[in-house]
């Protein structure tokens, strides 16, 4: 691993939920906190005790359309590599718990995060996910869960910006769930912004 990629997943660049202070230095300024959303569905999410119940059908293709403020872009997910994650992302944009998130930290030339209700990467279910870490390559476009000591966090997400040695050190650090790769839309995750909102996710199946 290169003394940069060290760097980078050692200041907690990935999630800071669960670590006071936000898990170390963040790389830019605190995002705006947007319009408030009054989302009954994520008290529900709130409620959860574990990860929801496997609900998917693994030998389906699923896909996630995220409308944007930049636009919007679609995950190809991967049921097989990550079930349970892919389960829980559905399920979660089922419940349109995304809906009016933002992507509250942008590291240029490695990641795009999202998907924490508290905008700062402190927040999300009060469950974690299990580790589903699998020999996908990961490269510019590909799409993970976030991770810290406490765990793989139930919500927050990030897609990888950049093909290279940040991108292949994802592989190593053993932590990881890899659940999808960008289809369509690459070019809109390059624009995102920090404080840039998630309008809606649309799950499709076949």
């Amino acid at each position: 691993m290169t003394r940069a990629a060290l760097a980078l997943l050692a200041a907690g660049l990935l999630l800071g939920a669960c670590d006071s202070g936000g898990g170390g230095p963040q790389p830019g300024a605190a995002a705006s906190a947007g319009p408030v959303c009054q989302n009954p569905n994520r008290t529900a999410v709130n409620q959860l005790t574990a990860p929801p119940a496997l609900t998917i059908d693994v030998n389906k293709a699923y896909s996630a359309r995220l409308d944007t403020a930049r636009g919007s872009f679609t995950i190809q997910l991967n049921p097989h590599a990550a079930p349970q994650t892919v389960n829980n992302f559905v399920y979660l944009a089922q419940q349109h718990y995304y809906n009016c998130l933002t992507f509250h930290r942008i590291v240029p030339g490695f990641v795009a995060q999202g998907g924490d209700p508290n905008g700062d990467g402190t927040g999300g279910p009060p469950y974690k996910l299990p580790n589903e870490t699998n020999p996908t390559p990961w490269k510019a476009g590909s799409v993970g869960m976030a991770s810290n000591r406490a765990g793989v966090s139930g919500s927050q997400f990030f897609v990888v910006l950049a093909d290279g040695p940040n991108a292949q050190s994802l592989a190593t650090s053993g932590v990881y769930n890899q659940f999808g790769t960008i289809s369509d839309g690459f070019d809109v995750v390059l624009k995102l912004q920090m404080g840039d909102q998630i309008n809606s996710v649309v799950i499709s199946s076949k």
